[in-house]
């Protein structure tokens, strides 16, 4: 027994030594975990801190280069003020032969119409298969020889159109050009007359010939002014000159600039104010100096003796806290005099003063005015100005002073136009008249000053006005633009859409001012031209000719053509599901092309009647759809149905124009303008099939892209 109770005893002892050894290996397993992770912990805490570290670093790096580069800015500002006059002289003088214009057009380019349409090779149309038969055979030979002479007389037919497209471009060209070299020697015989009278000292052609000659100089630095008024005395062949100079803002408040990193803020150091107003008296002297160079260097004919100048800065009156001119700098040039210094080398407030017999307020920071020593006004001849301010920003205008641009425009078109009044206008900003007895007539307009995209409803309400007032016409003035939906409400109505772009090409079409932000505009007064005009040919691409891939991708051509003399519309949309992916994805008359190019219209093609070229690997990601629309052109038939539309198909071709494959479509159906044609599909693997559509609409394009997400209400 005590054996046996010693061997109990014995294993339970060996038990716990072994629970003891798996307790301890576990301990010490668990205080190697603990040590592991206070050392990785420790290791963390250190990355961390030296992130930290480079983070604030990099951040103090950063700040301390944006306070580097704010002391480069102001440094780079001062020394152009202090080279004004060195620079200024440095500058190429001012000459009538600047005014003329070369006799050049561009070249013709009729760009793919130059390329002859392919014939077919007839060896490329070898029979194949059709049996071991002899009859099998010769069926297939025929076959062959049928798609070769389909295929030639396609050819034919598209060369013969390139032909026509050809000649009629080279025509339009010609015309173009004629009328291009035409206006040139128009110009360059009147800057002849202008160059006899100003060699002459006729007055009105003096003034404008040395105004001119104010705004050609290139290196007036930003945020000065060019406002001048001139008169020409022809006794002592004078000129005196009103010329606004800058105000005491030119000149840096700042000296430097320095980050503060307790404060985490970059702060300027103020310029010290003696030395701001010395550099501003000193800036004040360069500019008369300059302007009165640019005037004596431009002066090859020998016209002037002397040139008298006023410099005035636009401010606020000490004496009455009104707006005025204030004279801070007065001067009589004689040439002979004035032809003998080197103004690169002078000190500008002494030349002006002792040199010349000049007067420079000695506060000008504080408007102290001189006493002009002859004014415009004095000489008693006609006053010219140019300049006057910036030409207004249209998107920060008053909306009154913006009714009366727009009226004053229909009367630089030859309409009789006027503003209406506040209230009780019935949506009518401006009543025009236009007198042509053939087709003009009453034509109300409403005026849109918007940032945003005019929506559709406000071409809904002006086609409502129309019809209420019994006017032919309506026009939707907008310093912004119009989408899709709006285009496609107004087509075939009486109603003119004009953008914020197109009214301000108008505006200066007919000598008017005005911008759409973006700062101020160039001075409208005559300046030096390019030595040759760029210019644009403006005619639009002939409808026959391919448009390039987008971005350089392949891309395919879908041809439309049916039977019956309806006139429609083809249109493309580019769609996720049953959703167009936005306005600019819908392709149609007034927008051409998709953003990224991937799709396009074409016009003609090839002799369809009518065409849409597509990158099918550049359409968006996001996209999977392409859906082609047809409807009726309510301006060429404005009666007509669908009925008609008959015999359809879409020819699909490469890039070269060659057929792939004809996919048929539904006929149209009476009552209905409008039918979607069919949609190609992206499949999963990124192939695209064909799914013939057949829906159509009474409504017309309307209502058909209004299915589609497109907002025309």
């Amino acid at each position: 027994m005590g054996r046996r109770s010693g061997g109990l005893i014995g294993a339970w002892a060996e038990a716990q030594r072994q629970q003891q050894r798996q307790y301890e290996e576990a301990r010490r397993q668990e205080a190697r975990r603990q040590r592991e992770y206070e050392r990785d912990q420790r290791a963390r805490e250190r990355d961390l801190a030296r992130m930290h570290r480079e983070q604030q670093a990099a951040y103090r790096r950063q700040r301390e280069a944006d306070a580097l580069r704010r002391t480069e800015e102001i440094e780079a500002r001062v020394a152009e003020l202090s080279g004004l006059l060195a620079a200024g002289c440095g500058a190429p003088a001012f000459r009538v032969a600047a005014l003329r214009r070369e006799a050049a057009v561009a070249e013709f380019a009729p760009g793919p119409l130059a390329v002859p349409v392919p014939v077919p090779d007839p060896r490329a149309y070898v029979a194949h298969g059709g049996g071991w038969g002899p009859g099998a055979r010769a069926r297939a030979q025929q076959e062959a020889q049928d798609r070769y002479r389909q295929d030639w007389e396609t050819a034919r037919l598209a060369e013969e159109r390139r032909l026509r497209e050809l000649a009629d471009y080279r025509h339009r060209y010609e015309q173009w050009a004629a009328g291009q070299l035409a206006e040139v020697r128009a110009h360059n015989e009147g800057v002849g007359t202008m160059a006899v009278a100003l060699r002459a000292g006729d007055p009105d052609t003096v003034v404008e010939y040395f105004s001119a000659a104010l705004y050609a100089n290139s290196v007036w630095p930003e945020g000065f002014p060019r406002q001048v008024t001139a008169a020409f005395d022809p006794g002592p062949r004078q000129l005196v000159l009103s010329w606004e100079l800058p105000a005491l803002e030119v000149v840096p408040e700042s000296r430097s600039a320095r980050y503060m990193i307790n404060a985490d803020q970059v702060k300027e150091s103020p310029r010290p104010v003696t030395q701001r107003r010395s550099l501003y008296r000193e800036v004040l002297a360069q500019s008369v100096l300059l302007a009165l160079r640019d005037v004596f260097a431009a002066d090859e004919y020998q016209v002037l003796e002397s040139v008298a100048l006023n410099g005035f800065v636009d401010d606020y009156d000490p004496a009455t806290g009104r707006r005025a001119e204030i004279v801070v700098a007065s001067v009589v040039a004689e040439r002979a005099v004035f032809g003998g210094l080197r103004l690169e080398l002078v000190n500008a407030v002494d030349c002006l003063g002792d040199a010349l017999g000049g007067t420079l307020s000695t506060k000008p920071d504080q408007r102290a005015a001189v006493r002009p020593v002859r004014t415009p006004e004095q000489v008693g001849v006609d006053v010219v100005s140019h300049g006057g301010g910036a030409e207004p920003d249209l998107l920060e205008m008053d909306p009154l002073e913006f009714e009366d641009l727009v009226a004053e425009l229909f009367r630089a078109r030859g309409m009789q136009a006027v503003t209406t009044q506040r209230s009780g206008d019935g949506g009518v900003d401006v009543d025009a008249v236009d007198p042509d007895p053939i087709s003009g007539g009453k034509i109300v307009v409403q005026v849109k000053r918007y940032r945003n995209t005019v929506p559709p409803s406000a071409v809904r309400d002006l086609y409502g006005t129309v019809q209420d007032q019994g006017a032919n016409k309506g026009v939707l003035v907008t310093t912004s633009g119009f989408g899709p939906g709006s285009y496609t409400f107004a087509n075939g109505k009486p109603l003119t859409l004009v953008s914020g772009p197109e009214l301000v090409d108008l505006l200066h079409m007919h000598g008017l001012l005005g911008r759409l932000g973006g700062g101020p505009a160039p001075s409208t007064v005559p300046a030096a031209p390019a030595s040759a005009a760029t210019l644009v040919l403006p005619v639009d691409p002939p409808a026959g000719a391919p448009a390039e891939g987008a971005a350089g991708e392949e891309y395919n051509v879908l041809g439309m053509d049916w039977s019956g003399a309806v006139a429609l519309d083809v249109c493309a949309l580019v769609c996720r599901g049953g959703r167009v992916l936005g306005d600019d994805w819908f392709v149609f008359f007034n927008n051409p092309g998709t953003p990224d190019g991937a799709v396009r219209m074409l016009g003609g093609f090839a002799g369809d009647r009518a065409a849409v070229r597509v990158a099918f690997d550049a359409l968006p990601a996001g996209a999977d759809r392409l859906v082609l629309v047809a409807a009726v052109d309510p301006e060429v038939n404005p009666d007509a149905d669908l009925a008609g539309f008959t015999g359809a198909g879409i020819r699909l071709r490469d890039a070269d124009g060659a057929e792939l494959d004809r996919l048929e479509v539904s006929d149209g159906r009476p009552a209905e303008t409008a039918l979607v044609l069919g949609s190609f599909r992206r499949r999963a693997g990124g192939d695209w099939d064909f799914v013939v559509g057949g829906k159509g609409y009474e409504g017309g394009l309307e209502e058909l892209v209004g299915d589609f997400g497109i907002d025309v209400e």
